[in-house]
């Protein structure tokens, strides 16, 4: 019983998790609008993250602890070196966010990214590669996933408007995105500490997305109108809150629960924004039908398996 409800304790505060990602599209979105380069959106996101969390190891002594244990266990090759490499998924994430949300809207992106985040959490159990160990898919798991990819069917079908193409990219990059808590949390369970996974998260994607930003500068220049709202440098606090919570509770709930639960807070606070304050055309009944059939998906998903079978 008290495993249960340390599981579902882990999914509620998932889906807060997800309501943030949402608020981080909205706010990376709403950047790249402005300054008219998602590049350098992203790279100001994440960067102001990274400066984030080097200021929290400044005054987090088990953060410090834990760069040297993830040294020790990289050097004995306990931990994977690819495992160090998630913050490379958090940078197509917030690529996409200042490239494709603008184009297709919160909810639109955000239902692409259900699909391709349950789709890769079932893999990534399945395999075994999260923190977890192997968990096999129950019935009700399978069925979840299934309704997820219905969702973008439904949404993609019922709203193919000129941009409906690019749906495919949030799939790809959900599918990134539940390799990025997979292996954050075994680099958090290597450190046992979540400011160092999440630390690493952000010196990878930071990295990343620099390159790509000073590519996209020298061909394009430098963005000469920057907005004056504070809130829209916002993206990296949420982007450091939001990967430690993963980081935290993926070994609890599993790669696709955390996924499902995730998605459900996404979609949730992405029909809101859209409706309140869209970045494209606003909430339309695919979306709407989309991102409620995804919920069904995330429900179905999370019901425990019956005992044998």
């Amino acid at each position: 019983m008290r495993a249960r409800w340390r599981v579902w304790a882990a999914l509620a505060g998932s889906g807060l998790a997800g309501v943030l990602v949402a608020l981080q599209t909205r706010v990376n979105g709403g950047l790249s609008q402005h300054i008219g380069s998602g590049y350098v959106a992203a790279a100001v996101s994440f960067g102001s993250g990274l400066v984030i969390m080097l200021l929290v190891l400044a005054v987090s002594r088990r953060g410090r602890l834990g760069l040297g244990l993830l040294r020790s266990e990289l050097r004995s090759g306990r931990l994977p070196v690819w495992a160090v490499f998630g913050g490379a998924s958090g940078a197509l994430f917030v690529l996409g966010q200042g490239l494709v949300a603008p184009l297709t809207g919160v909810a639109m992106y955000t239902v692409g990214i259900v699909a391709g985040q349950v789709l890769g959490g079932l893999l990534f159990d399945r395999l075994g590669l999260g923190p977890g160990g192997r968990i096999d898919p129950s019935s009700a798991r399978l069925v979840g996933t299934a309704l997820a990819v219905v969702a973008v069917l439904v949404a993609v079908g019922t709203d193919a408007g000129p941009f409906v193409w690019l749906v495919g990219f949030p799939v790809l990059i959900g599918v990134c995105v539940a390799a990025q808590s997979m292996v954050n949390g075994l680099v958090r369970a290597a450190a046992q500490s979540a400011v160092t996974s999440t630390l690493v998260n952000f010196v990878v994607g930071t990295a990343v997305l620099v390159v790509i930003a000073a590519i996209s500068i020298g061909i394009s220049g430098w963005p000469t109108e920057w907005p004056a709202a504070p809130y829209f440098y916002l993206g990296g606090l949420v982007g450091t809150v939001f990967i430690a919570i993963a980081a935290m509770l993926v070994r609890t709930a599993g790669v696709l629960l955390l996924s499902m639960s995730n998605v459900a807070g996404q979609l949730l606070a992405a029909v809101a924004f859209e409706a309140g304050l869209p970045l494209a055309d606003g909430l339309t009944p695919g979306m709407i039908a989309g991102a409620a059939v995804a919920l069904l998906a995330v429900t179905v998903a999370a019901l425990p398996a019956r005992k044998g079978g």
